[in-house]
């Protein structure tokens, strides 16, 4: 797509994620807000809760407010992705610490056999640090105080996803009037590129074990060219998996050590399947 457009000839769409934790495959979106800006209107929105495919965590619940009776009779994810699909087309998608949440969304699209969108995506984290100045932290919370947004129920996706959209304009004026999409991709510092969250259909046979193993809630034995026991076979019970412009990475249970730990998968070797 041209890249060196004015951004007010763009529309965007800023979403957010809520999910039942924080890792995608293993973890599920569980509320999805989104709205769509374009020439200085709001021109849509979206916003429901969305069944897990099991219980979450009273944990996880504290982090959101969104309870298992809440979400209990809430259509599930299958149901919704093609309208989700829908209202992105066409427009840059904005969302804060946006991996995240193209991470579980990507995942979404490839479960259901649609293609993943070509528009670039912008972080308002990462703008929001190059642009924004005199705050103690870049979190949305503490954006929305020192920009003075209405940032609504904090932690839940619309409002959080509304108060994306208002730091990402912010961030945009900043830069001045004219100022190109390209530009703006430069300014984050990172690419951010839907097709490099891509997981259920990636081609390595090492992701294809993890994802059966973690679907299936089976162990793995695998080799680990990291650590302090370096190539060393190790018995995990996997996560998730993320995909990170800093490194990709397996969260599994290390039954060893008997605690989480982050794997990164250009160290892992061999994997298979405990049966």
């Amino acid at each position: 797509m041209n890249l060196d457009l004015p951004l007010n000839q763009y529309s965007f769409v800023a979403f957010d994620t809520e999910t039942s934790g924080a890792y995608p495959i293993g973890h599920d979106v569980v509320e999805f807000g989104a709205v769509k800006w374009f020439q200085g209107q709001e021109v849509g929105r979206l916003q429901f809760l969305l069944k897990p495919r099991e219980l979450m965590t009273e944990f996880i619940i504290g982090i959101h407010g969104i309870t298992n009776e809440m979400v209990a009779t809430s259509p599930q994810m299958s149901e919704k992705i093609e309208e989700i699909h829908n209202f992105f087309k066409g427009s840059i998608v904005l969302a804060h610490h946006a991996p995240f949440d193209l991470g579980f969304l990507t995942v979404e699209f490839e479960k259901a056999r649609l293609s993943l969108p070509m528009e670039p995506a912008l972080c308002t984290s990462l703008l929001s640090r190059k642009w924004i100045h005199g705050v103690e932290n870049h979190k949305l919370q503490t954006l929305v105080k020192h920009l003075q947004i209405d940032g609504g129920q904090a932690h839940r996706a619309y409002d959080d996803a509304k108060a994306c959209l208002h730091v990402a304009l912010a961030c945009f004026e900043k830069m001045g009037e004219g100022v190109t999409l390209k530009r703006a991709i430069e300014s984050q510092g990172k690419n951010l590129w839907w097709k490099d969250y891509s997981l259920m259909l990636n081609s390595e046979e090492k992701i294809k074990v993890l994802i059966e193993a973690i679907l299936n809630k089976k162990d793995v034995d695998m080799i680990y060219q990291g650590g302090s026991k370096k190539g060393e076979t190790r018995r995990l019970t996997p996560i998730g998996i993320v995909r990170n412009p800093d490194g990709d990475f397996l969260q599994a249970h290390c039954h060893q050590e008997q605690t989480a730990k982050r794997y990164y998968m250009n160290k892992i070797g061999d994997v298979a399947l405990v049966f």
